[in-house]
């Protein structure tokens, strides 16, 4: 599918790349007043590619090779320069506290902050969109629901895309018959090249026969699901059938997935929980200061396969004794604002994970009252119960977040991407779910 250009990850990373060494390179100019010879450049090269390698990775947590930070061309300069800024703190313990890479004098380091940042905001914001310049593809939508307004304005109002949504026939709305007598007249005359389709709706099928004599001409089909998902990451369930989660879900067990994933939280949770015990002892004086109540606060949470599992987390809440473990009218203590602001009130969920009751990556556990309220509410909810729960996951990143007392629809678009993980799950989506949750938590972003 050309959604999407794929190739502009790569290019904006060859040009992060370029941008660095130029950066680099102007750096030894301005510093020493003359053009730096191959001896004197080489000997610069080595620490600071490590260190470019270091700006890189950093650059992917911050998600500046993702299509959603792409696309969001008004916020490119302040999440590249508080990407910069993490690369400066990192930058200084590298060339510090490494005496290997130490180049002396220190102020090369700081001066090839500034120019490696001043080259990318210019590559970023002057010289890529020059290559956004392209023919768009010329496209349609058949199908029901407001997704396809929703594609529709998406695509239209941003130039990254490769299409232009010419026209759309909703079906719900339109005569079968008439859209089956007129969709060639419409392709042809609006020069269509794509046609983008519900395949599995039954008010398409009756059009089928029509959109089949295409197949002998340059006209492509794709489907609408395919597309959605490929434009929002995300699954909502106005879209699915029984039949997606046949195709999709069922028996989707991945061993050689499950087994490194086991792996990978074994050895994470085992590593942080260690070091947070360090905390622990401040936790515990300032939330026994404040109001003298239990450090931990404990509550049940439903597990895979519907099994209930008990959670303990830093007591952040004024103490209260609901049996549904939801407090009417919680308060946060002063203590409990700040644990929750930085994450701290979740360190002790760490063992949960080295136990096997969680993941570190997956959907969020609920409590059972409320999901007693989402199954009867909400098609198909009891599906995110197939997988291991986790302390963060896709739907805490991108999806909005019901909190405390039931919200049907904010659970239902969290929901929507708790089904593009399960569907879309591996080692390199919890991976780049876990750079991002880290990103997340260093900056004090809400999740």
């Amino acid at each position: 599918m050309k959604t999407l250009n794929r190739k502009e990850p790569f290019l904006l990373l060859v040009g992060d790349i370029v941008s660095f060494y130029a950066g680099l390179w102007l750096m030894l100019v301005l510093r020493y007043g003359q053009l730096p010879h191959k001896e004197f450049f080489n000997l610069h090269v080595l620490p600071f590619s490590i260190l470019f390698i270091i700006w890189i990775s950093v650059f992917f947590i911050a998600g500046l090779y993702e299509k959603h930070t792409l696309l969001l061309k008004g916020k490119i300069g302040s999440v590249i320069l508080k990407a910069q800024i993490t690369n400066s703190v990192l930058a200084v313990l590298f060339f510090y506290f490494i005496p290997l890479f130490g180049i002396a004098p220190k102020t090369n380091l700081f001066m090839s902050l500034i120019t490696s940042f001043a080259f990318v905001m210019f590559w970023r914001i002057k010289l890529f969109p020059m290559f956004e310049v392209r023919i768009k593809e010329r496209a349609m939508i058949l199908g029901v629901g407001g997704e396809l307004q929703e594609i529709e304005r998406e695509v239209n109002n941003n130039s990254r895309y490769d299409l232009q949504i010419v026209f759309s026939d909703n079906l719900d709305s339109s005569d079968s018959d008439k859209v089956k007598d007129e969709i060639l007249q419409k392709i042809y005359t609006n020069d269509v090249s794509l046609v983008v389709i519900d395949f599995k709706n039954d008010k398409v099928e009756p059009i089928l026969s029509s959109l089949y004599k295409l197949i002998f001409s340059d006209v492509k089909f794709v489907d609408i699901h395919a597309m959605y998902e490929d434009i929002f990451d995300r699954i909502p369930l106005s879209m699915v059938r029984y039949s997606w989660f046949l195709e999709h879900i069922s028996g989707s067990t991945q061993r050689g997935y499950d087994f490194l994933k086991r792996v990978m939280d074994i050895l994470v949770s085992m590593i942080l929980g260690i070091i947070s015990l360090m905390i622990y002892p401040f936790v515990y004086i300032a939330i026994k200061l404040e109001d003298g109540g239990p450090i931990f606060f404990t509550q049940e949470r439903i597990g895979q396969h519907n099994s209930l599992i008990t959670l303990k987390k830093f007591r952040s809440l004024k103490v209260h004794n609901d049996p549904e473990g939801l407090a009417k009218n919680p308060t946060v203590t002063k203590v409990g604002a700040f644990i929750r602001k930085s994450r701290i009130d979740e360190l002790p969920q760490l063992w949960s994970v080295l136990l096997g009751d969680l993941s570190l990556i997956g959907p969020r556990p609920e409590v059972p009252a409320l999901v007693r309220v989402y199954e009867k509410e909400i098609p198909y909810y009891n599906v995110r119960h197939l997988i291991k729960p986790g302390l963060s996951g896709w739907a805490q990143l991108y999806g909005e977040h019901a909190h405390k007392e039931s919200d049907v629809l904010k659970t239902k678009n969290k929901l929507s991407y708790d089904l593009y993980y399960i569907k879309n799950r591996s080692i390199l989506l919890d991976c780049k779910v876990l750079l991002r949750t880290i990103m997340t938590v260093l900056s004090r972003e809400g999740v």
